[in-house]
């Protein structure tokens, strides 16, 4: 495929959203404009607006109005503006799907799969709207008694740049719901499928206005956000060290705060996993989308009896992916999203292998485009096995025994995802049981997203919120209690 060959869809996308906020309608940036580009070529695609903190405190104040009407609306009108949601996704599936390409740098097949996941998770939230939201409570006196769930008002949501499309929509979608007004802060990197088709989308499906804002802005924007009176609840997605500063600010004016952060995670592999799939699976795991994800397998435990042929047939299998522009070419890793995350990652490698680690496969990168690399001889104490890495690398480990294994997974602050491969399925839950992470597969590779299973962290990963499965209705909604007497009950005084 060749330049040439590619027309870049339109039709969301307009002249008005150029250096624009939408709030209501777009409407320019108070602070400026930023180039959009294509990560892999540099070439500017689109102009994007530069919210400010007072542009931060119009879309709270409208959305705080316009959150009142939205929840008194039933909620089953709610549910189908979000299945017109699922229905637009589709039709504009190309255009999203481009743009998720070129300002991500990932490869086309993440594309709908994000838009996909969104659209599915449009559906199976608007399924919720036709449930019960309450109960019927025992009393021990002549009262009726009720709970029922009830919106928390405006939810501000503050998304990375990797998958921003279904990052957001996992969000906005339960959040809107359950009767909520959203105030979306998406990464200046990816402002298009981050925020401004999202808006449109949403504006076309009958989101009233106000109920749904979009500010796109830096760290102050974000802070402005968090801090604004009229915020009841913040969702962030993104790093362990912003988190702790989300929550921290968040929690003093007593706000509900659902952070989902970085992660290291472990692919256990045990003697006697079936190696080739196993391979195949870590390999996905550790260099989809250049490993720019908080699932990536970020460190591969393996069993000593078998880590020289896992370590060597993981290393063919890097050795034979290839990076390039992910528009125009066929390849399996685009670039990485900017110099300082290139450099970041190449630092971390760089130190490991100083400190004795081996390099099996890659080692290097030109420009963003970072070789899938595979590290051998690497120790607990090296900075690529200790900290999240958001690169292609994968480091190998080894071990003896089970609580080795154990312990070593459980060895870092972090506690996402771990993945366990053996064909000793009490063995696994075992391990299952034993992991400190909030998400656990079995013969299978840590970057799995479904809208069916709750998906969230433990320690520096998180702080137990969740989104999907079951527990996504309670995320977004607080409970109210209601008695009800037909006569004022006696008291002694």
């Amino acid at each position: 495929m060749t330049k040439q060959d590619v027309s870049f869809a339109r039709g969301l996308l307009t002249g008005e959203m150029s250096g624009s906020i939408y709030i209501g309608r777009f409407r320019p940036a108070r602070s400026g404009t930023i180039p959009v580009t294509d990560k892999a070529t540099g070439e500017v695609l689109f102009t994007g607006g530069v919210a400010s903190p007072e542009d931060v405190t119009d879309a709270c104040r409208i959305a705080k109005q316009a959150q009142v009407q939205w929840a008194q609306k039933p909620s089953i009108e709610r549910g189908d503006v979000l299945r017109k949601f699922a229905q637009l996704c589709e039709v504009h599936a190309d255009e999203i799907g481009q743009w998720i390409i070129r300002e991500t740098g990932s490869i086309p097949p993440k594309a709908p799969f994000e838009i996909m996941t969104s659209a599915r998770e449009a559906i199976e939230i608007a399924g919720t709207t036709g449930q019960p939201v309450g109960y019927i409570l025992a009393s021990a006196h002549a009262r009726k008694s009720y709970a029922r769930r009830v919106p928390l008002g405006v939810v501000g949501v503050i998304t990375p740049w990797n998958s921003p499309f279904i990052l957001a929509a996992r969000v906005v979608l339960p959040a809107l719901a359950m009767g909520n007004a959203v105030v979306l802060k998406p990464d200046l990197q990816t402002p298009v499928c981050g925020g401004y088709l999202m808006a449109k989308l949403f504006e076309l499906a009958g989101v009233p206005e106000g109920v749904f804002t979009v500010v796109p802005g830096g760290g102050d924007v974000g802070a402005a956000l968090v801090e604004n009176p009229d915020v009841d609840m913040i969702s962030f997605t993104g790093s362990t060290a912003t988190g702790r500063k989300v929550g921290e600010v968040a929690g003093r004016d007593l706000k509900k705060v659902a952070l989902e952060l970085g992660g290291n995670n472990a692919a256990i592999v045990f003697e006697d996993a079936d190696i080739d799939g196993t391979v195949s699976a870590t390999a996905f795991g550790s260099f989809f989308h250049q490993g720019q994800i908080c699932f990536t397998v970020g460190r591969h435990i393996v069993h000593e009896s078998i880590a020289e042929a896992y370590a060597t047939k993981l290393a063919e299998k890097a050795r034979n992916l290839h990076v390039g522009d992910p528009f125009t070419q066929h390849v399996h890793l685009g670039p990485m999203i900017n110099e300082k995350q290139a450099e970041r990652a190449q630092r971390l490698l760089d130190d490991s292998v100083a400190a004795g680690a081996n390099v099996l496969a890659g080692g290097g990168r030109e420009g963003l485009n970072f070789k899938p690399t595979v590290l051998a001889d690497v120790t607990t104490d090296m900075s690529v096995y200790a900290d999240e890495i958001f690169g292609p690398i994968a480091p190998i480990v080894t071990f003896k025994t089970e609580d080795e294994a154990v312990a070593l997974a459980n060895g870092v602050s972090y506690g996402l995802a771990t993945s366990i491969f053996t064909r000793n399925q009490a063995k696994a839950m075992r391990i299952a049981e034993r992991v400190r992470t909030g998400i656990v597969h079995i013969n299978d590779q840590t970057v799995l997203h479904e809208v069916f299973g709750p998906i969230g962290g433990m320690g520096a990963s998180g702080n137990g919120a969740r989104s999907g499965g079951p527990s996504v209705m309670d995320e977004y909604s607080q409970w109210q209690w209601i008695t009800v007497n037909e006569d004022i009950p006696p008291y002694p005084f």
